[in-house]
């Protein structure tokens, strides 16, 4: 099986690298929730992160206490919603320990011979980390078990009569888990972290200092206003920030213009059909949709997914959790129903109309 990379730590007496201002220039394609592009913005170290205070201040604790102590860092569960940085953190932990790291994800670990690598090779003090943890087989969860606790693996050789299990000791280590879901993980896997952490979504002033921080990084000049207004669209979330942050200096990049003003951050994300508050078009469609065809609910999740033409799962994932987060939808028993907020964001009526006089009708 193909192995993820092992990011090395430091060596004795060296700092972290330093970081590396990233070329501008167009990138192909653009999607703001794609995390694939903003590894190059991730903080090194912890003086670097913004934002998630008290998260990190308990971690410069549990990271103080492991270094006087000599032992690894113990188990840590990071969980949030996507974007929020829990890989970030996963891969800054190591390098402020000195130690090397290896990433792999639940989904990629489908029999314990997969997971088995992965805690052979890990050294003491190194750290395993495994991203959406929630989705890792029930066979393998029971085979990491002793790895956690005991620092052991039982491998079982031959079958029947024949079978007997030899007991491997492996070096100390730790795990660290990420998940978006962590009501999914069994209450024996989220026992055995020591240490869990809530990351939440980011306030306006924090995504801002990171917009400006890694504008420098892109080698690009941006004014507060404009740095403002992208924050502002990415609802709270770094990588959407930063992607957004891309998508714009892909525009100031084309229109020959040498730095993010204010009037050109704004034509670029209306190009992209971002509202004010961070409504894509997908998002507008979905209220106008639950507001005109529906008579603003209750409407089932089935049928707003045959008159959007997306799949359920689609809309569940991607679109409502904003919305609820906002006010602007409710789930009910019956259904989903538009709140009175987001007519008044939208501009509609019940009937679809872009008159605001009637909007006060859905919870008469």
């Amino acid at each position: 099986m193909p192995r993820d990379p092992v990011l090395k730590g430091p060596e004795p007496g060296e700092g972290p690298p330093e970081e590396t201002p990233v070329a501008a220039g167009p990138e192909s394609g653009f999607d703001p929730d794609d995390g694939r592009l903003d590894e190059q913005l991730r903080p090194l170290t912890l003086d670097d992160v913004v934002g998630q205070v008290k998260v990190v201040e308990r971690l410069r604790i549990v990271l103080e206490a492991a270094r006087l102590r000599g032992d690894p860092l113990s188990h840590l569960l990071l969980d949030g919603p996507p974007g929020i940085g829990k890989t970030t953190l996963a891969t800054v932990l190591p390098r402020e320990l000195g130690v090397d790291v290896q990433i792999t994800s639940g989904p990629s670990l489908s029999a314990p011979k997969d997971l088995l690598p992965y805690l052979t090779n890990a050294g003491r003090g190194s750290v395993l980390f495994i991203d959406e943890i929630h989705r890792l087989p029930p066979t393998v969860e029971e085979f990491i078990y002793p790895a956690m606790e005991d620092f052991r693996i039982d491998i079982t050789l031959g079958e029947g009569l024949n079978a007997r299990t030899i007991n491997m000791q492996l070096e100390p280590f730790t795990l660290i888990g990420a998940t978006t879901r962590s009501g999914m993980l069994t209450a024996p896997l989220r026992d055995r972290f020591v240490n869990r952490e809530h990351l939440d979504f980011y306030d306006v002033d924090d995504v801002t200092e990171i917009i400006q921080r890694n504008a420098r990084k892109l080698r690009a000049e941006i004014e507060d206003g404009a740095a403002l207004a992208i924050a502002r669209r990415s609802r709270g979330v770094p990588r959407k920030a930063n992607n957004l942050l891309r998508w714009t200096r892909d525009f100031a990049d084309a229109g020959r213009h040498p730095a993010i003003t204010d009037s050109l951050a704004a034509d670029a994300l209306a190009m992209l059909e971002v509202d004010e508050l961070g409504l894509d078009s997908l998002d507008c469609k979905y209220l106008q949709i639950l507001a005109t065809v529906f008579g603003g609910g209750p409407a089932g999740m089935q049928a707003i997914a045959h008159s959007m033409n997306i799949a359920g799962e689609t809309i569940e994932d991607e679109v409502e959790p904003f919305l609820l987060r906002v006010g602007f939808v409710q789930r009910t028993p019956r259904g989903r129903m538009i709140t009175q907020a987001a007519l008044q964001h939208m501009g509609l009526t019940l009937d679809g109309e872009p008159d605001g006089s009637q909007q006060g009708q859905l919870f008469e």
